[in-house]
């Protein structure tokens, strides 16, 4: 009997365990895989509030100052400061073991190669079947809660919906590759990112990750692996990419858009599962952190006082709501910007962001890891834009 099993030890579900047991909550995290952190689909972009809050600096690979972003005819608009962090890149499995080591330092279990294969919610708490290492385990918890990423057990299991969006991603760990190492570059265009964008992040070591994402309507048949092979191939930046070697490849899905409901009697879901991952970048390890940290003390009252039904649970998860508002606000500005234009427009708009004046903008008040703030500036400050803030509408600013 545990008052919380989190079903999943990613670094939300570990995040949240550590909070939880430092309290006092006797939690255990059920993980499916061999080892915390592998496999991972993530670039592994770790905002400094997010990396502050667990100390795990160590695991920093890069510390990054900014973005070079290139239109689909090679234009580049930089975005940031030379010296000043905006991100870290960390290697995602020594920060996913720290993360649940501080989880279990603070009292938390940890059960590995076990998933849950049946969970029923009864009167006084939740009764789960485990499967681990082939045996079959019931326990019982207070409360159930889904930190199992985009494809979640959880979220499929009580029918709690899907996010608003679904993404794909694609990367490659290579070697060979020279340039800037606290800059990553983004990069547009139909060919090599339809709708989105793809990027090249230095690791550290002369090693970078490249990756593209997209939305599957955008691909028109085609998978990200060959808008990847798209890129390194492009006429523009073959010659970036020569003589570079693919060390590793990663794929999986990239959920954006809080559920609206991601909560029922005794269940609920986080991070990942409950579709918290940001639709500018695709990060979803700040956003996570950021939802434990919004909840955590109503959770624990209500675990306290063993009031969990679907009603209590809305009171604890009032602040999502915020969350969806802000990512429906950004998935505007991003459709606006990047996903609805075509390359002759995308151009047109990057000509514009590198006037003199545009440029100055930018490199005041642009952020990668919060776009939305600088959008809005951009939309209100430049002549030009301010046609776009009208097609954008109500979505955009009303949101």
């Amino acid at each position: 009997m545990y008052q919380v099993v989190i079903i999943g030890a990613g670094p939300v579900g570990g995040r949240l365990a550590t909070e939880l047991s430092s309290r006092g909550i006797s939690t255990l995290m059920v993980e499916e895989h061999a080892e915390i952190g592998r496999p991972f689909q993530c670039a592994g972009l770790v905002n400094p509030p997010a990396m502050d809050a667990v100390n795990l600096h160590e695991t920093i690979l890069q510390n990054i100052d900014g973005a070079k972003i290139h239109s689909p005819t090679g234009i580049m608009v930089p975005v940031g400061r030379e010296g000043r962090t905006r991100t870290h890149v960390v290697c995602r499995k020594k920060f996913d073991q720290g993360v649940v080591a501080q989880a279990m330092s603070a009292g938390a279990h940890l059960w590995l190669l076990s998933r849950p294969i049946e969970a029923n919610v009864c009167n006084d708490g939740v009764e789960i079947k485990i499967e681990r290492e082939g045996e079959i385990i019931d326990i019982k918890c207070n409360l159930l809660i889904g930190a199992d990423g985009a494809h979640s057990w959880t979220r499929r299991h009580f029918k709690l919906g899907r996010p608003k969006e679904m993404m794909i991603g694609f990367q490659a760990d290579v070697s060979g590759l020279t340039g800037e190492d606290n800059w990553l570059e983004m990069y547009t265009g139909r060919d090599v990112a339809p709708g989105l964008f793809a990027w090249v992040i230095p690791t550290g070591n002369n090693s970078h990750r490249i990756g593209v994402w997209a939305r599957p309507q955008d691909l028109n048949g085609r998978s990200v692996e060959q808008c990847y092979d798209a890129l390194i191939t492009h006429p523009l930046w073959e010659n970036r990419f020569a003589g570079m070697k693919e060390i590793a490849r990663y794929c999986g899905p990239v959920p954006c858009g809080v559920i609206k409901k991601p909560f029922k009697d005794r269940v609920m879901v986080i991070g990942d599962a409950a579709g918290m991952a940001k639709p500018t970048t695709g990060g979803g390890i700040g956003p996570g952190f950021r939802q434990v940290e919004a909840i955590i003390e109503n959770l624990v009252t209500a675990l306290q006082k063993d009031k969990l039904s679907s009603s209590d649970l809305s009171t604890v998860c009032k602040p999502f709501k915020s969350f969806r508002k802000e990512q429906d606000r950004a998935r505007a500005l991003r459709d606006l910007l990047v996903t609805i234009p075509d390359d002759e427009e995308l151009d047109s708009h990057f000509r514009m962001f590198n006037r003199p004046e545009v440029l100055d903008l930018i490199n005041s008040e642009g952020d990668i890891e919060h776009p939305v703030p600088l959008g809005m500036t951009l939309l209100r400050r430049v002549p030009e834009f301010r046609k776009l803030a009208v097609r954008a509408g109500f979505k955009l600013l009303f949101a």
